[in-house]
């Protein structure tokens, strides 16, 4: 159900878990290159549909069954569909994270035949044979959208309650990526109108992600990226559905959660090492999210 694998070759290294339940297929790689370069990607009759999340780093990519070209920046969701799959990927970046799912046809028809209007108008598509993506724009991947990949990756199950664990979060996944989609489609960008002005509140949020412990402030961050504050935080808030301090909280506290689980750092440790003013504070802030404390988190 779980494999990982370590490839290297003269392009770089790549690092990959791929998880497989119930025909579907789930994966996450982060890939390290020596260079920029190209590489291809190719999968012949497979008859799924994808649910592609570039979750760091740029690149860009021409689908062979769309007959488009793709330009992608860190942080973007899209679900695509063609019976065969053939992609020329160039990294514009020397690392790539990315994650995916892949459903069989029918699965991903079953899982979505009352959903949403653009997921119905999507399916039609698929029962046509018709080559498509769900939308035209790439969806941002927000605070949510990362924290079910988070708990995919560092999930501790085994056997049959991994795979209903898996199977959960893989619909969760879609609900969520789907709505996402539905909802960039619905508005208009107000602040965020350019690929340059994009590529600048991508890099705040790896900037925040970067200096959890230590953030900057939003003088700082508007200084670094060559924004002022006030399209900073309205352009964040437009792509990421959140405040630059929400974001920051939200990333602090699932990353606590981490060394909670993952570490035998003491609570307090955890929170002086996050930059909390005081344990309790910590304590407090942690249990309103969570809804239970850091100790039992740590005891469960």
């Amino acid at each position: 159900m779980e494999q990982r694998h370590h490839l290297e070759n003269e392009a770089g290294t790549r690092e990959s878990i791929i998880w497989e339940f119930d025909g579907i297929r789930m994966g996450h790689a982060i890939s390290k290159f020596h260079e920029l370069t190209s590489f291809n990607a190719t999968s012949p009759n497979t008859d799924l549909v994808r649910l592609h999340i570039g979750l760091k780093g740029n690149y860009s990519f021409h689908y062979q069954q769309l007959d488009t070209d793709f330009h992608l920046i860190g942080g973007h969701h899209n679900i695509m569909y063609s019976k065969d799959f053939d992609m020329t990927v160039e990294n514009h970046t020397l690392e790539l994270e990315t994650f995916g799912v892949s459903f069989p046809k029918e699965t991903f028809l079953g899982f979505t035949q009352n959903a949403n209007d653009l997921l119905k108008s999507f399916g039609e598509h698929i029962v046509n044979g018709k080559s498509i993506l769900l939308s035209d724009q790439w969806g941002a991947v927000d605070p949510q959208i990362q924290q079910v990949i988070y708990q995919i990756i560092n999930n501790k199950y085994n056997g049959d309650l991994q795979r209903l664990f898996l199977l959960s979060k893989s619909i969760e996944l879609l609900v969520l990526c789907a709505e996402s989609a539905l909802l960039t489609l619905n508005k208009s960008p107000e602040t965020i109108k350019t690929k340059e002005d994009k590529e600048k509140i991508i890099a705040v949020r790896d900037l925040i992600n970067d200096r959890l412990s230590d953030p900057p402030s939003l003088t700082q961050i508007a200084r670094t990226v060559g924004l002022n504050e006030y399209k900073l935080k309205r352009g964040f808030k437009e792509t990421f559905n959140t405040t630059v301090f929400g974001y920051l909280t939200e990333q602090r506290l699932l990353l606590a959660q981490q060394y909670l689980l993952d570490t035998q750092k003491t609570a307090a440790e955890i929170s002086f090492e996050l930059g909390y003013s005081t344990p309790q504070h910590f304590n407090n802030v942690f249990k309103k999210r969570f809804g239970q404390t850091p100790d039992s988190v740590r005891n469960r």
